[in-house]
């Protein structure tokens, strides 16, 4: 194994995409730091000399720090992140209260701030270029009647305009920036919901699973040339109307 293996952190890993990235990457022979708030305790994956696992909320610096910390002092190095960690809940526009907003910005958008802000500072200083992802919706740019999402697209529809951003400044040091926007996905977010209306939320009228968001998130980990991406795995939903 060893520090000249490729290393990948992943967010929100203790269950469904997340958990799914962490074993493809496995699967690949990375390294991988895995971090949700409990996933030591939730039974997900045991540490192997491949895999650390680093309990807490990636909204609090520490915990961001400590994740980071890790990976280089475990494997040496840090080539890919995957911003998975967040939350979703929807409520009419009114009825969002402060706690919900502060939630909201915590772990979609501290949970990505300062983790990849130490990520890349950590790639600028490897200068090999790096990959970071971001995992959005296709909510945030074709809304659906009826799906009242509209405070949490505030956090969604930030992350995708700042790796366009992050794209542009960091290109020379080839570190790119990208995101995967699902639509309806069978994982335990959506265990109380009836597959048949989840089906209605695209015009292919499908419910991806798990592998079908991984493998775009490989694909962007490892295509050198794409950058400023958003991939979009929802069945066509961001296209429009239907």
């Amino acid at each position: 194994m060893g520090s000249k293996q490729k290393t990948a952190i992943v967010t929100g890993a203790s269950q469904g995409i997340g958990a799914g990235v962490v074993q493809a990457f496995l699967d690949r022979g990375y390294n991988v730091v895995a971090n949700s708030r409990n996933i030591i305790g939730s039974g997900a994956f045991a540490e192997s000399s491949q895999l650390a696992l680093v309990d807490g909320s990636i909204g609090e610096t520490a915990v961001a720090a400590k994740v980071v910390e890790t990976a280089i002092s475990r494997f040496g190095s840090i080539e890919a992140l995957v911003n998975n960690a967040g939350i979703f809940f929807t409520k009419a526009f009114t009825d969002y209260t402060p706690e919900d907003f502060k939630a909201l910005s915590n772990t979609n958008l501290e949970g990505f701030l300062y983790i990849t802000q130490a990520a890349v500072k950590q790639m600028l200083a490897q200068k090999s270029g790096g990959s970071v992802i971001n995992i959005t919706t296709a909510l945030a740019v074709n809304p659906i009647s009826g799906i009242t999402a509209s405070v949490p697209m505030i956090t969604k529809g930030g992350l995708e305009a700042v790796i366009r951003s992050l794209a542009s400044e960091y290109a020379k040091e080839h570190i790119r920036f990208n995101a995967v926007a699902p639509g309806p996905v069978d994982t335990p977010l959506h265990k109380d919901n009836p597959k048949e209306f989840l089906k209605t939320l695209t015009p292919m009228g499908v419910v991806s699973d798990v592998n079908d968001i991984v493998d775009a998130i490989l694909y962007l980990t490892e295509a050198r040339h794409v950058t400023g991406e958003v991939l979009h795995v929802d069945g066509g939903a961001h296209s429009g109307k239907w």
